[in-house]
């Protein structure tokens, strides 16, 4: 049996983060890292769904496009029966994409004119009203993300956001009409095509609109979203929530984190593990740029710590901070600088005999699974909503168990309810 969801996510957090909702769901999941070479992997039967974690929500536009693209055709190959494009649930892109693009391309090479776009995802305080994308209780560009250093949110509107990117129309789906059932958001959905729309804007203020929602869109080709979406979609198989579908091997090893994200939600969780007086190395990227070791000194000081718990490296700053660096250096290659050593460092912690590895932000998490050669992860229990624990295999063989979380998700002792939850389980 071919598998009945196949899902491309622009990031790697965003593809665990959408992995872990399906299997909540009831499906089983293997998320793969990048496009497979010809021929391979075998996925073996007992998979519901394939997410393929591409890097390239920041990439230039056609780079992206092209890598989604070739993500499609290896799921389409594998028999996918509904393709899933995901995205952050802060919609994050610039004007000129890569949202947008992304989006039309696939439309256009599954022969489909008209999806659903939404980023809500409730459970982590991410809602759409009337078309705006709230963040908590506030609107999106009064949120963290205006100070994204890559892609700053000042735009609410997602019509407007997604309109800017597109040359297609871009309509909406209220919530009037989620919360009158499911026939209503179909009677919406064959008004818009009607009207010529071929991008639907949906609003989702609770887990319901988006089950329902879900049913709605069974017969799409296409969806986009956030990772809220893949609550509502399992059902449409027939699948129920299972315990099952999250068992991962038991855990062993050394526990450690690294931190590339600068978000608000990460920058707390630093604090409270230093503020706890566990130990903690900051990575500072002007050192860095100067020629320093800095991942050695890094290392050295993991050398130190192991053996008595998790060790924290770490290059997370406030707004302020991370604007100075950007202005000495650029935000590209203050960006790169960091990836490529805290990637360096996390291959220094496995060595280390690290097994239990948390990585945090997006552009980290992608950097750090390419410099393990690590290519595929099995999907198991939920730590924070949105973030999962996951089983890989090194190319040694050796086991690791790794979790990728966005930097906007996670409570304040989430790196502690991390390995808490390994522990347990």
């Amino acid at each position: 049996m071919g598998i009945r969801l196949g899902a491309i996510a622009d990031d790697f957090t965003g593809a665990t983060d959408l992995a872990n909702n399906l299997v909540r769901a009831g499906m089983r999941v293997v998320q793969l890292i990048d496009v497979p070479e010809e021929g391979g992997p075998d996925i073996a039967g007992d998979v519901d769904a394939v997410v393929i974690a591409l890097k390239s929500r920041t990439v230039p536009v056609a780079e992206a496009v092209d890598a989604s693209l070739r993500a499609l055709a290896w799921l389409r190959g594998a028999g996918a029966e509904q393709i899933y494009f995901k995205y952050c649930s802060t919609f994050d892109s610039t004007p000129a994409g890569n949202i947008g693009p992304v989006a039309e391309a696939l439309m256009d090479a599954l022969g489909t004119g008209f999806t659903v776009a939404t980023p809500a995802f409730p459970d982590n305080g991410r809602t759409v009203f009337k078309g705006h994308l709230f963040v908590g209780d506030v609107l999106l560009s009064e949120s963290g993300m205006r100070d994204h250093p890559l892609t700053p949110m000042t735009v609410s509107n997602l019509v407007t956001v997604l309109g800017a990117q597109t040359t297609r129309p871009v309509g909406l789906i209220d919530h009037t009409v989620l919360a009158a059932g499911v026939d209503a958001v179909r009677a919406r959905i064959d008004e818009l095509r009607s009207e010529g729309v071929a991008f639907a804007i949906a609003d989702a203020v609770s887990n319901d609109d988006l089950v329902r929602l879900g049913e709605a869109v069974r017969e799409l080709p296409l969806v986009t979203a956030g990772s809220g979406l893949a609550i509502g979609l399992p059902a449409n198989w027939g699948l129920q929530p299972s315990t099952a579908a999250a068992q991962l091997p038991p855990a062993g090893g050394r526990q450690a984190i690294v931190s590339g994200s600068v978000s608000v939600a990460t920058n707390g969780q630093v604090r409270e593990f230093v503020d706890s007086g566990r130990p903690a190395f900051s990575v500072d990227p002007l050192r860095i740029a100067a020629g320093a070791d800095v991942a050695g000194e890094a290392l050295a000081f993991a050398d130190a710590h192991l053996a008595d718990g998790p060790v924290l490296i770490y290059s997370t700053e406030a707004p302020d901070a991370v604007r100075g660096v950007q202005s000495r250096l650029g935000a590209a290659e203050a960006g790169e600088l960091v990836e490529r050593t805290l990637a360096e460092v996390a291959r220094g912690l496995v060595a280390r005999g690290v097994r239990q590895l948390v990585v945090a932000g997006g552009e980290t998490s992608g950097a750090v699974v390419q410099a393990l050669g690590v290519t595929g992860l099995r999907i198991g229990p939920q730590i924070d909503p949105g973030v999962p624990w996951c089983a890989a295999t090194l190319p040694d063989g050796s086991p690791l168990h790794l979790t990728l979380k966005s930097g906007n998700f996670g409570a304040p002792d989430f790196f502690s309810a991390a390995f808490a939850l390994l522990e347990t389980s």
